[in-house]
């Protein structure tokens, strides 16, 4: 599969993603806010800290490395060894649920039962719906590598649209069942899940005329089951080694992303009451970084390890691919700092409103806002370390990935300890600075593999990190007049107020965003060559694998430029890029050659179905 080919599959996956994860987000926005208004905030605190915390350490270690080296490049696969792999993660997980519900139940402070009813069943259901989930990691890694977006789609919203119904109706009509209502739900959440994975799959193997199931390793649902054969090894020890060196990763690495959740849990820093105001604050503060960068992080980790091989210097790798995976890099950086700066900077002046408005005064009073305004900053930091990361990881070699992992285990034994003593000092807001401190030394870390991987290549993928000083200006112009209008606007002189003070930020947000359209023209470039294959060829279905239906082609090269290139929005003489022509190929078939000296007497026929008389 060429380099091209698979940007375009994982821009589609990470457009998706967006998707998916805007509308589960937006449920979970309005479910969190009904919540808020029937329950404590100490069941709150126990479920989206302890029992969430207990739920997702057991996926974590034992899925999460088997995902990363089972989804990486290799010239050779044999995809039964691989499904062999991944069905270790079973008992993994029976191992981490048992261990880690011993650990909660005999270890950790028990709540108050006539506070919060039934905690020892919701450990116990929590911990059954991960071993629940981990059942469908076969289905689920032998999608994600064929690239099948809609099954994603449709199996993840089924089951969060299940959830979020079951878990409102049961807080509305049976709030006294306390720990039971969020236990359902979750279980039904992860049954659902991997019921339709098994679904999807059964129909498709049963259907041998499906272009999908042709292109399928396996031919039968028996295939995907763990099978023992003489003639091979169980697993392939490559990938069995690679997975243990992500595996002593991924611990260390769970650390640092529930850190918060681990010192509140065993440390006893705060109350149930205040973890659940904390963990609402962070929820809605991490809304954006969910929404944006977590389906691009897990789509072009995707990309990256596909096109790039490890093992291999850049300058030994295919140089297009290399200067693809440079390119994509970039301009990922590039629309990283530009979210996360606009987040960070308008997020600063509109932090209390946004508290008071989904939470009212229990919210917007107190520590709440202040929390909120390091969480944007923290938003910026996670925006470029997970372009970085995704970069980092998929490049990296066995080796590199061990030594990372003794930077990773300082990094797990400082934040934690600051963790504790900055919240000993600041409160609740100690844990997002303890975050932005080792967020920025894992950004560090990852900067320093791209600038030596690199190194001697032509291409500087790090220059996706310097913006225009005219683009710094205006965010900073922006985020002074936001700030004033906040101190004389918000929140204490009525809604009408407010409204001016939205508009304000509304005027501000605007001009920045015309800024950056006028100066980073490189990055609009980049993200409109990647929705041609959306715009230009809307028959064009990697997903579904049907042949592109092509019925014209045009006159000349000279004449798609003056002709459509005004249509595409880019510059003049960069619509030929390697991008646009490498879509024509997969479009056309044709060789190579044909498209680059194109006759100008041709006549071919061409249709452009979005190209309509008027839209230009």
């Amino acid at each position: 599969m060429r380099s091209q080919e698979v940007l375009g599959q994982a821009a589609r996956l990470a457009s998706s993603g967006l998707l998916l994860q805007v509308v589960f987000r937006l449920i979970t926005f309005v479910l969190n806010a009904f919540i808020l208004r029937i329950l404590s905030k100490e069941i709150v605190g126990i479920v989206n800290v302890r029992l969430t915390l207990l739920y997702s350490t057991t996926i974590f270690l034992a899925r999460e490395a088997f995902r990363r080296a089972c989804l990486s490049r290799g010239a050779q696969r044999d995809w039964s060894q691989t499904l062999n792999l991944l069905w270790l993660t079973v008992p993994l997980g029976v191992f981490w649920s048992l261990f880690l519900g011993w650990v909660w139940l005999q270890l950790l402070d028990v709540p108050d039962p006539n506070v919060i009813p039934h905690y020892g069943t919701g450990v116990l259901v929590f911990g059954l719906s991960a071993v629940v989930e981990l059942l469908g990691e076969p289905f689920w890694v032998l999608a994600q590598a064929h690239m099948f977006v809609k099954l994603k789609v449709i199996a993840e919203s089924l089951s969060v649209i299940l959830k979020s119904i079951l878990t409102a109706f049961l807080v509305l009509w049976l709030p006294y069942w306390g720990l039971y209502i969020f236990s359902l739900a979750q279980l039904s959440y992860t049954t659902v899940l991997v019921l339709c994975y098994v679904i999807y799959f059964t129909k498709l193997l049963g259907s041998p005329e499906s272009t999908k199931q042709q292109a399928l390793p396996v031919s039968r649902m028996t295939d995907m089951l763990p099978r023992i054969t003489r003639s091979r090894a169980f697993v392939n020890w490559e990938e069995a080694k690679l997975t243990w060196s992500f595996f002593k990763q991924s611990f260390l690495k769970q650390i640092l992303t529930e850190g918060e959740r681990y010192v509140m849990t065993f440390l006893n820093v705060l109350n149930f009451g205040d973890q659940g105001v904390y963990d609402i604050v962070n929820n809605l503060g991490s809304l954006v970084a969910r929404l944006i960068f977590q389906p691009i992080e897990e789509s072009f980790y995707i990309f990256f390890a596909k096109v790039l091989e490890r093992e291999k210097d850049a300058t030994l790798q295919k140089q297009e691919d290399v200067a693809v995976a440079a390119a994509v890099l970039e301009s990922l950086l590039k629309l990283a700092l530009l979210a996360g700066l606009t987040i960070t900077v308008f997020g600063f002046a509109y932090s209390q409103l946004a508290l008071d408005i989904y939470g009212g005064a229990m919210l917007s009073s107190g520590s709440g806002p202040i929390l909120l305004r390091a969480y944007c900053l923290y938003v910026l930091l996670l925006a470029i370390n997970g372009v970085t990361e995704c970069f980092t990881f998929a490049a990296m070699s066995k080796e590199e990935v061990d030594r990372y992992n003794f930077t990773m285990l300082a990094l797990s034994s400082s934040f934690l300890v600051l963790s504790y003593l900055l919240t000993r000092w600041c409160g609740s807001v100690g844990f997002i600075l303890a975050n932005c401190f080792n967020m920025g030394i894992r950004i560090t870390q990852s900067l320093c593999f791209i600038h030596r991987y690199y190194q001697k290549s032509p291409h500087r993928p790090l220059a996706g990190l310097c913006l225009s000083p005219v683009l710094l200006g205006t965010f900073a112009l922006s985020g002074g007049v936001t700030s004033l209008s906040e101190v004389f606007l918000c929140c204490e002189q009525g809604w009408l107020a407010r409204l001016v003070h939205v508009a304000v930020g509304a005027l501000c947000l605007g001009a920045t965003l015309g800024m950056a359209f006028l100066t980073e023209t490189k990055l609009i470039h980049f993200l409109r060559t990647q929705l041609v294959l959306f715009i230009v060829f809307p028959s064009l279905d990697w997903d579904e694998g049907h042949e592109v239906q092509v019925n014209w082609l045009s006159a000349s090269r000279s004449s798609w430029e003056e002709e459509k290139g005004q249509n595409l929005g880019c510059p003049e003489g960069a619509v030929w890029s390697a991008t646009v022509k490498s879509l024509l190929l997969q479009a056309t078939r044709l060789p190579s050659a044909s498209v680059d000296h194109f006759p100008d007497s041709a006549r071919a026929p061409v249709a452009f179905p979005n190209w309509e008389k008027g839209s230009r």
